[in-house]
């Protein structure tokens, strides 16, 4: 019955983490604030399948903000990106899954 903890355990973990956690950013308040609800919207519908929810955040961040913004979601993963300033997000969701949103010409 080990394996059962390990689930309970794991679960009230993601619950608990369940808010967003930015590492960085250099975005102003306003956009940081609607990219970080436009990411945890994302990684919600999209819990099982990150590649839609990446494309659903950069599609909705090219119309809103202008062309150009990458969106990478997964865990375990380190980067270093060149980008404009002031367009910046990193953050953390949902426990282990990380988020990082920039846009670059």
């Amino acid at each position: 019955m080990a394996g059962t903890g390990e689930k309970k355990e794991e679960a009230d973990y993601k619950r608990l983490h369940s808010f967003p956690l930015i590492r960085h950013t250099d975005m102003p308040e306003e956009m940081r604030v609607e990219t970080m609800e436009l990411c945890v919207t994302a990684c919600e519908k999209f819990a099982t399948n990150n590649e839609s929810a990446a494309k659903m955040i950069k599609e909705s961040m090219d119309k809103k903000f202008g062309s150009s913004w990458h969106v990478v979601i997964g865990e375990g993963f380190g980067f270093e990106v060149t980008h404009e300033v002031k367009n910046l997000l990193y953050m953390f969701f949902g426990g282990g899954l990380a988020v990082c949103v920039w846009k670059c010409s």
